[in-house]
């Protein structure tokens, strides 16, 4: 629909005059599993020929290629993925908000549901959902379904629960402050991680901006720890550098946030040295302190 006119205005014709297929990406940035080459291909020609060569060049480095019937399907196989994953963390923020009103660990049920060797695949709670991929793939294909003259109601629903949860975790952030005495306004407010992901640097559609645009507006006294960011602004204006060390940023805070789950956030020293944590990545979830709360 976008590439194949472009290049026809040279005259030349898809699938006669040259070859014209489609592979959607698989990258999962902090992989050390799966990369290029053992994660399995999709390619979608337009016609077989033009298949046959892409599956081809593909081939020659990566193990496993996949031929989908036509361009089209191999463009979906990717929007089926990223609107699974969009669509399930959906669902356990949702529970995430009221199991906490029931007073019951969705950490440990999740833990226990996912023992099930069939039929279940675990997804965790967090603070919303980033990167280029889930929050943002889904809705091309909302755009589309409502050209067709109805919603695509899922995908929406999904977006409206992942989007209001940077609000949520303020709400949480400001309730606990309130347990202990204090206001947020004007209390010092740790964030620890503001990538979108653990142990990278992109920091695209990272729920923790929304979270700290929140934390700012009611009056929290912002600074941020994170190993793969030197420098972070939010909406133009720049969020301070803890200062020192984890352990002198911890310790410095009336309340630290956990909202990236990198692994230089060891929960054992998370518990130690924060005043106050509210964790939603569940790095702490195997240790019991009444200082700490999950999301």
């Amino acid at each position: 629909e976008v590439v194949r006119p472009i290049l026809e205005t040279s005259g030349l014709v898809a699938g006669q005059d040259f070859h014209l297929a489609f592979s959607p990406e698989r990258i999962d940035p902090g992989n050390q599993l799966y990369g290029v080459r053992n994660t399995p291909k999709i390619v979608g020609g337009l016609t077989a020929a033009c298949a046959t060569a892409a599956a081809a060049f593909y081939g020659k480095f990566v193990e496993r290629v996949v031929q989908a019937k036509g361009t089209r399907e191999a463009e979906m196989a990717k929007l089926l993925e990223n609107t699974y994953r969009h669509v399930n963390i959906a669902l356990v923020n949702e529970m995430a908000v009221f199991c906490n009103e029931l007073d019951i660990d969705l950490w440990d049920a999740i833990d226990c549901a996912a023992t099930k060797p069939f039929g279940f695949q675990a997804f965790r709670p967090g603070p919303g959902v980033g990167g280029h991929c889930i929050p943002i793939d889904p809705n091309y294909l909302s755009y589309k379904v409502r050209s067709l003259g109805y919603p695509f109601r899922f995908v929406e629903l999904a977006q409206e629960i992942n989007d209001r949860m940077p609000r949520y975790v303020a709400e949480r952030a400001q309730q606990l402050l309130n347990r202990e005495g204090r206001a947020l306004k004007g209390a010092k407010v740790l964030l620890l991680g503001v990538t979108y992901k653990a142990d990278i640097a992109d920091q695209r559609e990272s729920p923790a901006r929304p979270v700290a645009r929140r934390l700012a507006h009611l009056g929290a006294d912002l600074t941020f720890h994170d190993p793969y960011v030197n420098h972070w602004h939010v909406d133009g204006t720049e969020v301070p550098a803890a200062s020192g060390d984890l352990t002198t940023a911890l310790q410095g805070a009336d309340l630290a946030i956990v909202l990236t789950d990198h692994a230089v956030y060891d929960p054992a020293i998370l518990t130690a040295h924060a005043r106050l944590l509210f964790d939603t990545r569940g790095r702490t979830r195997d240790i019991r302190d009444e200082n700490a709360e999950l999301l």
